[in-house]
């Protein structure tokens, strides 16, 4: 971030999102800056029911589609993509994630709330998670939308680990560079699958390339050098040179 020009400020991971958020909206006051507010602004989930929720009926006209899977950050995604689907596609169910041990949704609790629908609080049932885009320490008020409207039909956690896993496996089989959330979409896709019946159509959406995340948990365990497996794959050979 800083290698394109911006300022990055970092709260006490403490104070968790909540605490981060906290410091952008006082730093905004402070300055007159712009705030994108994109857990509460309208915009996040109109430009999904504009853009991607219509990507998806074009992409899927004449098809079926049984199943649309994904987790939430903002809540932009879910929120938006669901009011197309609900009018268009009814019969499509819609499967929300989050991680295991951040279930805040499932825990029935509500979000304080302060002015505009900003987090008063941090929820209660949130524990930090390895799930980067997914799930902050509140429940986004652009959610809540989709929370109030049961804009879905399940509600599956995913754990951290499970969630890598599948993230790795997509690389390794498909060559599908994602993230960990991507991981997590796709591993509670594939928890659909497993039950669902013969010739379901599931949709999930891999939002996030890998490469970003090459300094987290994602990438622990690559060797920066040559395994001894490489090395005796190099050395196989009659061109073999060590320096």
């Amino acid at each position: 971030m800083r290698f394109l020009g911006a300022k990055v400020v970092l709260t006490p991971r403490a104070e968790k999102g909540f605490g981060m958020y906290q410091k952008a909206v006082e730093l905004a006051e402070a300055n007159g800056w712009f705030l994108a507010s994109q857990f509460e602004t309208a915009a996040n989930a109109d430009i999904h029911e504009n853009t991607t929720g219509r990507e998806i009926m074009a992409d899927f006209a004449g098809d079926r589609l049984d199943y649309m899977v994904t987790g939430y950050g903002t809540g932009g995604t879910i929120t938006g993509v669901a009011r197309v689907l609900r009018d268009k596609r009814p019969d499509t169910k819609i499967i929300l994630s989050e991680p295991a041990n951040a279930q805040l949704l499932a825990s029935g609790k509500a979000q304080e709330r302060g002015a505009n629908g900003a987090p008063a609080v941090s929820h209660s049932a949130f524990e930090p998670h390895p799930i980067q885009g997914w799930t902050p320490d509140f429940i986004p008020f652009v959610l809540q939308e989709a929370v109030d409207k049961k804009f879905y039909d399940d509600l599956i956690p995913i754990s951290g680990p499970d969630s890598i896993g599948w993230s790795k496996k997509l690389a390794e089989s498909e060559g599908i560079l994602t993230g960990v959330s991507g991981g997590a979409t796709f591993g509670v896709a594939m928890k659909i699958a497993e039950k669902a019946e013969a010739g379901s159509v599931i949709l999930c959406v891999l939002p996030d390339t890998g490469e970003r995340y090459l300094s987290s948990p994602l990438f622990e365990g690559v060797a920066e050098d040559m395994t001894e497996e490489e090395i005796a794959l190099s050395k196989s050979t009659p061109g073999y040179h060590m320096s």
